[in-house]
């Protein structure tokens, strides 16, 4: 763990279950991802010292917050925890300035209204100074919330679901402000989110979660790019997902043979996987090109195939369309193309066509576990 920085390791069989690991360093935003009842707002309240967790041990700043074996386990008030939540929690009754020199009880009476002035000026609130929170916007409620957080000076910023409560356009707004603000921000920030683009966008490194347990963690691009199981890459959204079985290596050229649907595909060498053993693989929309009914493959790694239009979907300027593929069953895959290019080159149901595997984005894993199946719609 960096020095000044969040480091959890708690455990759990119930009432919640809990098996998580997480690290997060000065200055950077980890974002807890993951559907509901994954674990993620009870890993924030672990830290808060809202939740205690039967084994485990939490370390933030060089001060030990929780260490269940050694009986530790400091209360919230002595933690150093700036909480921004949902709801933004402002008293109705208090003014925004005197809403943020409510967080500021640990500095002197003289010096608490010029601090709480500069955060307002801080997250954009100069001269709203005196409005209540029914006199001020979602987005300026929010804003009010991330100064009072900021008011304790604290060791960590937790935020909570902090945009759902607004609208896109604010929302996007704020998006940019909070961006802005970590230029300044030097303490580790844990953000809790559902949206998975909202995470992309805003963190450095996401962590992904499942019924409690942390499944994967690294940077936005190694998490959708290279999940590690099929559950990560379901939660992450990826629905082309297939079992298959490795054929060969060759390290020469770089690749590795995967077999599937009695086609071999070759993709990236990844020698992880021994050969004959069978494995999940998946590839992302991005990685399925259409391509002329007379097209082969463009690249070395790339495999053409024929396949039948199963389904067409527009979504905005966007059309999704699912491909048929002869000999895999009720599977389909799926890819997206601009509406315009749909109807320019004519997409229609039933139509058949050739598209392009791109083998270097196909990712191998492990056989899924979960019984759900290779390919979920």
């Amino acid at each position: 763990m960096a020095e000044g920085g969040l480091d959890l390791r708690v455990r759990q069989r119930g009432p919640i279950p809990l098996e998580a690991e997480l690290a997060c360093a000065p200055g950077e935003i980890l974002a807890l991802v993951g559907p509901s009842g994954s674990g993620k707002s009870s890993l924030l309240r672990c830290i808060a010292g809202l939740l205690t967790p039967r084994e485990g041990r939490i370390v933030c700043g060089g001060e030990t917050w929780l260490d269940t074996a050694r009986g530790t386990d400091v209360p919230t008030p002595r933690r150093r925890i700036g909480l921004v939540f949902q709801s933004y929690a402002l008293f109705p009754h208090l003014t925004a300035l005197e809403n943020v020199i409510e967080g500021l009880g640990h500095r002197s009476a003289g010096e608490r209204r010029e601090r709480a002035l500069g955060l307002l000026r801080l997250v954009h609130l100069a001269g709203l100074e005196d409005r209540r929170p029914r006199q001020l916007s979602g987005g300026q409620q929010q804003r009010v919330a991330v100064a009072r957080a900021l008011a304790r000076d604290p060791h960590a910023l937790l935020l909570d679901e902090p945009f759902s409560a607004v609208d896109r356009s604010t929302r996007e707004r704020l998006y940019g402000e909070l961006a802005e603000l970590r230029r300044d921000l030097r303490m580790p920030t844990i953000l809790v989110t559902h949206d998975l683009d909202e995470a992309t966008m805003l963190a450095d490194r996401l962590c992904i979660l499942s019924h409690g347990a942390t499944l994967q963690t690294g940077t936005p691009l190694e998490v959708l790019q290279r999940p590690v199981s099929v559950a990560v890459a379901r939660l992450v959204g990826l629905k082309n997902i297939f079992e298959g079985q490795v054929v060969a290596h060759d390290r020469s050229a770089g690749t590795t043979r995967l077999r599937w649907q009695g086609r071999d595909l070759a993709i990236a060498l990844q020698e992880g996987f021994p050969p004959g053993s069978p494995v999940a693989w998946a590839i992302p929309a991005a990685g399925v090109l259409l391509l002329g009914p007379d097209a082969g493959a463009r690249g070395p790694r790339d495999t053409a195939v024929a396949c039948t239009i199963a389904a067409l979907t527009t979504l905005g300027d966007q059309v999704r369309v699912a491909l048929r593929v002869p000999g895999s069953g009720p599977a389909s895959l799926f890819t997206a193309v601009p509406r315009h290019l749909a109807a320019r080159y004519g997409l229609a149901e039933g139509r058949p066509l050739t598209l392009r595997l791109r083998g270097e984005s196909i990712r191998l894993l492990p056989p899924d576990a979960g019984g759900q199946g290779p390919n979920v719609a």
